[in-house]
């Protein structure tokens, strides 16, 4: 009897070792399936923290390169206010500069100037120049007699003025053409003693020789002729007196 059959302690314990192999394998399987489920979320943990980087790196991206587009502008803004104040800086000294120089030119008015006139240098007072300007322009506009007046009151207030020959010769000019062929005579008289070296004292000779072929006095005309010859050789106007000879013969 105690042979042929196992005690049931025997029985009991084939029946727990049994049972545990068979649990074994079970519990692993369920081990595995954790750690998948766990790397999957730690995976999808971090896809999630990189998302969120990504986007606020985008963000980060995008906010600058805004901020680069507002200074370009703000860039651009200054580089046209500079050139405005460029501009009006030039035109500031271009202004100053144009105001000084007029400045001088009026303040030049008032002082005394060196000034060459038909060869002949000297000192012309303020007003002088245009003194002489207006009784010329008188002159050209074929108002004899406003011009005589005008040179005589020249003549007479500026007496070392540089304008002084040249103004004496276009007063008797004027007195000429007014008929005046004695008063004429006598300022172009004047002009030769006085300035004998300028360049219109042998014009004015040979004024005063016409004068005197006009009024006949042909010896007194040859006399003056053969002074223009003599005294003023080997210019134009020595030429002309030259072939005014003939005239007086």
């Amino acid at each position: 009897m105690l042979y042929r059959f196992p005690s049931l302690r025997i029985v009991a314990a084939v029946c727990v070792a049994g049972s545990a192999l068979a649990g074994a394998p079970a519990h692993a399987g369920v081990f595995d399936d954790n750690e998948a489920r766990k790397a999957v979320l730690d995976l999808r943990t971090k896809s999630d923290n990189l998302t969120s980087q990504l986007s606020a790196a985008q963000r980060t991206i995008l906010d600058q390169s805004n901020r680069l587009d507002q200074l370009n502008q703000q860039v651009a803004t200054l580089r046209g206010q500079n050139e405005d104040l460029s501009n009006q800086v030039a035109t500031l000294q271009k202004q100053q500069k144009d105001y000084y120089a007029d400045l001088d030119a009026r303040l030049k008015k008032f002082e005394p100037q060196q000034q060459t006139v038909d060869g002949m240098q000297g000192t012309v007072q303020p007003g002088e120049t245009e003194a002489f300007n207006a009784a010329s322009n008188q002159f050209r506009a074929g108002d004899f007699k406003s011009a005589a007046a005008s040179f005589k009151t020249f003549v007479a207030k500026y007496p070392q003025s540089p304008y002084q020959p040249t103004a004496q010769y276009w007063l008797g000019n004027a007195l000429y053409a007014e008929r005046d062929y004695k008063g004429s005579t006598a300022i172009w008289q004047n002009l030769v003693k006085s300035y004998p070296t300028h360049p219109r004292a042998p014009e004015a000779l040979l004024a005063i020789a016409n004068n005197q072929i006009e009024q006949g006095q042909k010896a007194a005309a040859k006399k003056t002729l053969e002074q223009i010859i003599s005294q003023y050789s080997g210019t134009e106007t020595a030429q002309t007196a030259q072939s005014r000879m003939s005239q007086v013969k």
